[in-house]
């Protein structure tokens, strides 16, 4: 097979694709935010949660329901916020699929991928993944207050 990439072409790629995957498993996963509620420990993620509370009307009371699953529907999900989150990482994961399987593509595939194209997605995704957002450590200290 004959490859249009380099060698530091084909370790892009197989990185990529590794932070791609870990980025759609921990979308999917119901770990974002730990707590406990009603003196059971809960965790939820933007579309699935696990140990929530439910309404019993029967004997009403609130139980707690303690299995994971997902919102019954997009509009059952808590904010707007949540969401939007929902959306925006599903629609990244998505493009970072994407882009990693063009890349794994390159690698088995001559003139795939030109020389330019190259260097102008590693510009890009180099640039996405730098920030310089003060708000970060605050978010994080939020956070941490109530894993605590």
């Amino acid at each position: 097979m004959a490859s249009s990439l380099t060698c530091a072409g084909v370790v892009w790629a197989f990185l990529s694709f590794l932070c791609a995957t870990a980025s759609c498993v921990g979308f999917f996963m119901p770990y974002w935010l730990l707590g406990s509620q009603l003196e059971k420990s809960v965790s939820f993620g933007t579309f699935r949660r696990c140990s929530y509370p439910v309404r019993d009307e029967s004997r009403q009371t609130t139980v707690m329901v303690e299995q994971c699953g997902r919102y019954a529907s997009f509009q059952a999900i808590p904010s707007a916020e949540w969401r939007i989150c929902t959306v925006v990482t599903g629609l990244g994961c998505g493009l970072l699929l994407l882009v990693a399987l063009t890349a794994l593509m390159g690698c088995c595939v001559s003139e795939l991928i030109s020389r330019t194209v190259g260097r102008v997605a590693g510009g890009i995704q180099f640039l996405g993944g730098v920030r310089d957002n003060k708000q970060d450590p605050q978010v994080c200290f939020f956070i941490g207050q109530f894993s605590q």
